[in-house]
């Protein structure tokens, strides 16, 4: 892993995530089953971790397809198949309406803070709100990687409104408040 980061800091490169499937633990150090759909993105920052771990953040560009992968190397790499770029990014009114509500309801109830600002935002694109908010909330990684394998903009934000709506309904059940800052990463 360090070496791919090394390699990837010194050529500028850009580096795919996927994620590992389970029982992944059984054959970390080996090759681990992972899914087929990941994200691609150029490295913002690396911090080593004294247990030789990694927290990276990277700025995503584009989603893939594993066609297939490619042995003999340091670290894992694959033959991939880009998502198709562009296409219809925009969803109706009412669905943005409808997400709009339920993240307002998932987020804590302090209005003043930066994501509740972000959605009063006219200029926030219907791409933005989706993408952004798929990412930033605290979901699941299954869920998250559900979001991400969505084709269109239109299936994933029906997709964020299922899971908000689950996680709502999840709350409501509980008796528990969605207010809190334990719903973001």
């Amino acid at each position: 892993t360090a070496r791919l980061f090394r390699d990837a800091q010194q050529a500028d490169a850009i580096i795919g995530m996927t994620l590992l499937r389970g029982g992944w633990q059984k054959d970390y150090y080996g090759a681990p089953a992972i899914f087929a759909t990941g994200c691609a993105g150029k490295l913002v920052s690396v911090e080593s971790l004294p247990d030789g771990r990694f927290n990276i953040l990277l700025h995503g560009l584009r989603e893939f397809s594993i066609v297939r992968e490619r042995a003999g190397h340091a670290y894992r790499k694959a033959e991939v198949k880009w998502r198709a770029a562009g296409g219809v990014n925009t969803i109706d009114a009412e669905q943005r309406r409808c997400i709009t509500g339920l993240l307002q309801r998932f987020m804590r109830d302090d209005l003043a803070t930066p994501a509740h600002k972000l959605l009063r935002d006219p200029s926030l694109s219907d791409e933005l709100l989706v993408n952004f908010f798929c990412y930033a909330l605290d979901l699941t990684p299954l869920e998250k990687q559900g979001l991400l394998e969505a084709l269109t903009l239109a299936e994933r934000a029906q997709r964020l409104r299922d899971v908000l709506e689950f996680h709502l309904d999840e709350i409501r059940l509980a008796g528990k408040s969605p207010a809190g800052s334990d719903r973001w990463h």
